[in-house]
Formats: C-alpha cells, structure tokens, sequence
C-alpha cells in the first residue's frame, strides 16, 4: 500500500512540475529566430519566392532551398501584390517616411514595387501589413546580404515549397510583445543592433 501511495505522489509531482514549466513556456518570438542559410554561390542565379497563404520566404538559387523564414504579409484589403517583381532598391538604415508612424524603422527595406519592399518587423501568424512584407530581423538581415539589386521576387499564393520546408519552420507571434520605446525605436541605436541581427531585448 506505502508502494502504492508513493507512486501516486510521484505521479502528482510529476505533473504538477509539468503544468508549471506548460504555463511558464513562452512562444515564439521573430526576436529570437534565426534562419540557416546556406551561402549564395552563384548570384545571378538567385531568386525570392513567397508565399501569401503560408507567410513564407524562400531564397534559391535554382531549385535549391538556401534560406527558409516565415514572415507577416499585408491584410485582405491592404494585400501584398502578386506578381514577379524585381528588387531594384536596397537600404540598410531606411525609416518610414509617412504618417502616422513616421520616423519608424524599416531596416533592411527591400523594394520590389513604388512603396512595397521586405524589411524587419514583427511578425505574426496572420496577415497584417498594409502590403509590405515583416520579416524576423535575422532573416532580413541575412536575406538582404543574399539578395542584389536586379534579384527577380516572385510573389504567389502559394509555391512548392511549402508543403516541404515551409511546413518545419516554427509558428511565430510577435502580437504579445511589448512595443519597445520611441526613444529607442528613433535612436541610431536601433540601426546599430539590426547590424548585429538583433533589436531591443524584451
């Protein structure tokens, strides 16, 4: 019977400790990812694809995968445009310059259409740009080094790809994060961290 009832509290403290490390387990923040990449051999060869419906970004170089990243696209009525496109302007340190929100930082902008571009920002499960593409800071980092100007961008609902890699990258949710301060996000600080793939530490 004593056999029994150790059991059972083993069992209860078990779970008990399980529940506590359930609750306390945090999601998945773009802050904290950071994609593999393989290195760009040939860059003329190098081609964006993404994927509206799966959020994803895929670098190739021919039909090999050479970075993989999710990232957030714009809403049903301010959607990312499909097409093929071209990335013919590239700025590291870029700020938006419209209101409201002017003076944010959109750090490693990449456009690909008057007033569309990739660049840095939270990232959510969900589409909610206003036509631009989110991506993790590591990811536009590395894919901004990847990528010249010239690179084609192909913008769908969907590709290939995503029933492949697109399926193992992780869910990432930026919405409980809290925004971190103007001073900081107008500060030349902002830039400083982006050059090192990483921002403001929650």
């Amino acid at each position: 019977m004593k056999q029994i009832l150790r059991s059972l509290l083993l069992i209860c403290i078990a779970a008990s400790v399980s529940s506590c490390v359930t609750a306390k387990k945090k999601g998945n923040y773009s802050t904290s990812f950071v994609p593999t990449a393989k290195p760009v051999k040939n860059p003329s060869a190098v081609k964006v694809k993404l994927s509206t419906g799966a959020q994803r970004v895929y670098v190739m170089e021919g039909n090999e995968v050479l970075l993989a990243t999710p990232c957030s696209v714009g809403t049903a009525s301010t959607p990312t445009p499909h097409g093929t496109f071209t990335i013919y302007s590239k700025v590291a340190n870029r700020r938006r310059v419209s209101s409201p929100g002017a003076g944010y930082p959109m750090t490693f902008w990449m456009e690909f259409k008057s007033a569309y571009g990739m660049h840095w920002g939270f990232v959510k499960p969900y589409p909610c740009t206003h036509g631009c593409v989110r991506l993790p800071i590591a990811s536009a980092q590395k894919i901004f080094s990847m990528v010249k100007t010239g690179t084609p961008l192909i913008i769908a609902p969907s590709h290939p790809e995503d029933a492949t890699i697109g399926k193992t990258l992780p869910v990432l949710d930026d919405s409980t994060l809290p925004d971190p301060p103007e001073s900081y996000m107008l500060s030349p600080k902002v830039f400083e961290d982006a050059a090192r793939g990483k921002l403001y530490t929650f």
